[in-house]
Formats: structure tokens, sequence, C-alpha cells
């Protein structure tokens, strides 16, 4: 394999220190340059893996979900080649309780039957309790005109008079879906259906939307779309039929740690999630991540370049269940374990077909949601970055759908790259990136067609050198990216946050 040397700067320039902002304590970039690098890792190694990837789902029932087979051919790959690359990896074990949605109905039985089509009309909530019951359905505190502002289940006050033994009809809207259900039940309800808020305008608060219940309830709990919601609301004498089929099922799995050499005190984790959903193979989601870091983790090996700071390749298990992996990770680290970390960057999907480049909104200037001190720097530096090589970014808040959310929560500064899931792009876009408007960035995610197939390889190019070039750069950096620095644990305010995973909470 051809050797690489990474040459460090003496100085930041200037204007790299423009963006940074002189006068913060945290200076991010000293100058290295990481074109040797980038240079090293190319899409067409990152390919290789990937198809290793897909020939792990090929032979494992079609995908390589957290707890299967599949998984654990794909950690073996992965602790293959960082062992052949003269790391010492560490298989990081934990169990947690796997929500299982074996099969959901929905029908409208009076006053004009109707049958609903799961993922087209509604879609089971995870950790809907289980159970099959037909019955009148009673609104509740529901809003349908103007801004359609709802606090609809929020209060137990909002169920006075409810009927027991009612099927009860919530709106999305500001608290916890968790909370609504709960509220539900302890009112008397049999079950609930929650169907989008409808306000905004906007596509993620008008149609069917999949949520998360964070824990198994006691009832069946359905979503919708608002229309369908608003539809249900004005019928009189209107009886529906929930029948809702789950299980839990305790599920072992691990995360992948592998260390460089540096200083341990300034650890820099570059993360990926390695598991897949059941549905799929997940070579975009996230294979492309999880190859990504890996090629960047054997190609700074093959430089004989120790790094300044240790650098901390993840590969996350149980993304896909709630970020079980990066959250039970981060759940073992002391206080001083949190002072010694100095950022997580997060590469999840970076090969979407349909692709914008985004990057995490560290300072919260375009969604009002920050991660700790120091997660400016790191979209910064991926802002320069993309900027030097004439390619336009746009920022994505941390809504709570990666494995970034436990660091930001513990006060762990953190930032990362994203294409675009199931989104709609549109035609300012596509007028910038390219592809085509009206459609998903990724129109194969969480499905059977998210093979080797449904991943760009120029997109991937571009976001692999990114990865490479910030890795890098903070495994060289001579000075604390400001947050942890100060050892607190306290991060965002990630209750602000819509997402826990890539269902919703509220």
């Amino acid at each position: 394999m051809k050797t690489h040397r990474f040459r460090r700067g003496a100085a930041i320039t200037a204007a790299t220190a423009l963006a940074l902002g002189i006068g913060l304590p945290a200076q991010a970039d000293n100058g290295t340059d990481t074109s040797a690098l980038r240079d090293a890792v190319t899409a067409e190694n990152i390919f290789s893996h990937l198809q290793a990837l897909q020939d792990v789902a090929d032979a494992n029932g079609g995908n390589r979900a957290a707890g299967t087979p599949g998984y654990e051919a794909s950690a073996q790959y992965i602790e293959a080649q960082l062992t052949a690359a003269g790391y010492t990896p560490v298989r990081q074990t934990f169990s947690y309780e796997r929500f299982v949605l074996n099969s959901a109905d929905f029908e409208q039985v009076a006053p004009t039957p109707t049958v609903y089509t799961m993922s087209e009309d509604f879609l089971g909530m995870d950790y809907s309790g289980s159970g099959d019951v037909t019955a009148p359905v009673s609104a509740v505190d529901i809003n349908l005109a103007g801004d359609r502002a709802s606090t609809s289940g929020c209060e137990t006050t909002d169920f006075a008079g409810f009927p027991a033994g009612n099927i009860a009809l919530i709106q999305r809207g500001s608290c916890d879906f968790a909370v609504k259900v709960a509220n539900a039940a302890a009112a008397g309800a049999v079950a609930v259906v929650i169907f989008n808020q409808g306000n905004g305008g906007t596509p993620d608060r008008l149609e069917l939307f999949g949520g998360t219940l964070g824990t198994p309830q006691a009832i069946p709990a359905v979503t919708t779309s608002f229309d369908l919601g608003a539809e249900l609301a004005g019928t009189a004498g209107l009886e529906v039929r929930i029948a809702v089929d789950a299980e839990i099922v305790q599920t072992e799995t691990f995360n992948i740690l592998a260390d460089s050499a540096g200083r341990a005190d300034r650890t820099v984790v570059v993360g990926a999630h390695l598991d897949s959903v059941s549905e799929g193979p997940g070579i975009n989601d996230n294979g492309s991540g999880s190859a990504a870091i890996l090629e960047t983790a054997l190609q700074i090996a093959a430089s004989g370049d120790e790094p300044r700071n240790r650098v901390r390749f993840a590969f996350w298990g149980g993304e896909e269940d709630g970020l079980l992996g990066s959250e039970y990770y981060v759940s073992q680290l002391t206080q001083k374990d949190i002072k010694n970390h100095a950022l997580n960057l997060n590469f999840d999907m970076v090969g979407s077909p349909n692709a914008v480049r985004f990057v995490y909104d560290g300072d919260g200037d375009a969604f009002g949601l920050t991660g700790p001190n120091g997660s400016a720097n790191i979209e910064h530096i991926f802002e320069d970055y993309f900027a030097s090589q004439g390619l336009a970014t746009e920022p994505t808040a941390f809504d709570g759908r990666s494995d970034y959310f436990a660091f930001i929560n513990n006060g762990i500064p953190a930032g990362g790259l994203f294409t675009g899931a199931e989104e709609i792009k549109t035609e300012e876009q596509a007028a910038i990136y390219g592809g085509t408007a009206g459609e998903a960035y990724d129109p194969c995610y969480h499905q059977a067609c998210d093979t080797i197939a449904n991943v760009d390889p120029v997109v991937l190019e571009q976001m692999a050198d990114a990865i490479a070039h910030s890795t890098l750069t903070f495994a060289e950096t001579t000075s604390a990216v400001n947050g942890t620095a100060k050892g607190k644990g306290k991060g965002t305010d990630t209750s602000k946050m819509m997402f826990k995973g890539h269902q919703a909470i509220r």
C-alpha cells in the first residue's frame, strides 16, 4: 500500500481564522494539509467496502439489522479491515428491548366501512401496545382551523368527560406522543389515533408520519395524516377498528471502537452507525457513512503518521432502534471522560442519489438549535472546506435524528454531514445541486432498494473528502474545541428536538 504523509502547517490561515472567529478560545484548524489523505480516501475503495456490506446483506436475509447474523457479519468485516491496518478494535456490548411490529390494521366500521392501507393511510407506532379493539371514536381537544396550534392530549384535563371504552382521536402538537397515549390510557381509552398537526403548510406536519412512544405502552396506537384525521373528526357516528400485533424482543448487540495513537485527553470520536433497518440492506443508510470512516481509518494508518490527538472510530449498533449504541457509549463516560472528549463527528448517509450537501447547524443560526459550545467551530470547518472546493452546502438541524444526540446532550461538541433521506428536494435545491425536484433525496430510504446501486459515487467522493479533511484537522489541532474543556456535562436543550432516531417523538 502506498504511504502518504500528512503535513502540518505552522499557523492558521487568515481565511480560516476569520471563519472561526478570532476571540473564540477554541481554534480548531492549525493549517493541517489534508490533501494527501483526501487523495488516498477514494470512492473506489469505499465502494469495495459497500460491496462487502451488500454481500453480507444478500447472504443474511436482505438486511444487517442490529442483533441479527447480518449485523454480526458486517462487524466481522469491519473488524478484519481495522485489524489488518494495525488497529485493535473492541466490541462494546449492550442489550435493549427492541420493538417488533408484526402487523397492524385500521378500518372504519361505521358509518362507511373502509379499510385503510398500512404505510399509505396509517402507521403503527413504535412501542404501541398490542390489541384488537372496535369502538366509537372521541376527538380530544383538537384544532382544525387557523394556525392549528395544538396541545391535544397533553393535559389530563383534555380528557374530562372522555367516554371510557372509546378510541381517542388526538392531534399531533406540542408534547410527546408518549404523554398523549399515557393520558388517553389513564382516561379509559382502548386505543389511540394520532393525526398530523396540519400547520405551517409543510409536508412533515401534513402527511403520514412515523412516531415512537419511547417505551412499551398498554394500548394500541397508530398515526395518520392531517387530512384523514380531519375527515375522521368530522364523521358523525364514527366507529373504527384498530388491531396491533407487536412484541418486545430482548436484543443484544454492540458498538465497535478502534483508537489511533494520540492524546487521550483530546479524543475525537468519528462515528457512523453500522446497522440497517430490517426492511433492507442499508447501503446508503448507513453503509455509506460506515464505509467512509473505515476507509479514512485505514488510510490514516497507512500514512505512518500518528495523530496528535486520539481518533476513536466508532461504528454504532442499534441506531435504527433509537440511537441506542451511541447513547450507551456516552452513558458509560465519567465526567472526566466527557472532559477528555474533544468532539464528535457524525456521518449518517453521505451518498444519497438525489443529494444535497447538508452540514449540521452547530451555531444554530439557521434553525435555532445550537450544539454545545464548540459545535459552531466544527460547522465552520466543513463550510470552509466545501467553499474551498467550490461546492455549495446548506445547514441541517440538530433535530435528534442521528447519533450526535447523546454527545450534545452531555456537553460534547458535535457536527457532521448528511446528504438527505425521505424529505423532498426543492426546485431551488435542484438548481444548485442537480438532481430532481419533487423527489426524495433518497427514494429508497429504509427500503429493500437501498442497495449499492442507491449510492451516488460523485457525491460520496465529495463527502468522503470532507470526512477525511475534518478528521485529520481535528486529529492535529493544537487546542481544545471549547465546551468539554470546561468539564460541563450539559449540552444543548435536547427537549426541543423532534426526533429520536428516524421516528418522531412529538
